[in-house]
């Protein structure tokens, strides 16, 4: 009788080898990541918490590919984005990943149904394709009926929500959050939460996420954080 065969494990969407980031203040070099390492496959999600000035921003800028790390590997979906010209690179970060910050920047003279087929226009898609999309990414936030307010007349967490479905609206692979429940009250703070964590299953994003709520923290798959420089697993 021939065995299964083994469940092969899935190959992370986003993976950072050996980073090192180093700053000079003054004639001082600061060394901010030494050798950090970190996986994320798809439909996981992984906070990242530390104090102000560890190094979390830094490393997700790296992992944004908004910033270049001094040495060490960045891949996104397989591909080394260290081999890739400016262009090559910028087409990576726009195509492979979704931002959502702690302020929403929503653009406040659009309906958050405009504010949702905006990236998709850019990115090619005709407008009637990227409003059926923007109304599906909307109810997946339950915000649907809210489609055609502007931000100014939605409160903090429907902004905040508009700027989860805006994220993924051209379906990234790798989605990273900068602290994106830090200016809300904690119930509000869950249920946007809430809303992260369903897109981000039911779409098989890997989610990064910085933040500062240890209640949130410990609701995601692993909670990491820097010490010396480098990735450690604290939950």
């Amino acid at each position: 009788m021939n065995n299964p065969p083994e469940m092969q494990t899935p190959a992370p969407l986003l993976e950072l080898r050996n980073v090192q980031r180093s700053y000079l203040q003054g004639t001082v070099k600061l060394d901010v990541l030494n050798n950090a390492s970190l996986s994320v496959r798809a439909g996981e999600m992984k906070a990242l918490v530390g104090p102000s000035g560890s190094g979390k921003s830094t490393f997700l800028n790296i992992a944004g590919l908004l910033e270049r790390p001094d040495a060490g590997e960045v891949l996104i979906d397989g591909v080394d984005a260290g081999k890739l010209g400016r262009g090559k690179r910028g087409n990576l970060r726009r195509s492979h990943i979704g931002f959502v910050f702690q302020f929403h920047r929503l653009l406040p003279e659009f309906s958050a149904l405009e504010n949702v087929m905006i990236p998709q226009m850019l990115n090619g898609l005709d407008r009637n394709e990227a409003a059926t999309r923007a109304e599906q990414l909307l109810a997946m936030v339950g915000l649907q009926a809210r489609a055609d307010h502007r931000p100014g007349l939605l409160s903090g967490g429907e902004q905040q929500r508009v700027a989860i479905a805006r994220s993924v609206a051209n379906a990234p692979r790798v989605l990273l959050a900068d602290e994106p429940t830090g200016n809300l009250d904690p119930d509000t703070a869950k249920d946007v939460f809430h809303h992260l964590a369903t897109i981000t299953r039911t779409t098989g994003t890997a989610a990064l996420v910085v933040t500062h709520n240890q209640q949130l923290a410990l609701n995601m798959d692993s909670i990491l954080t820097i010490s010396d420089g480098k990735i450690i697993s604290i939950g």
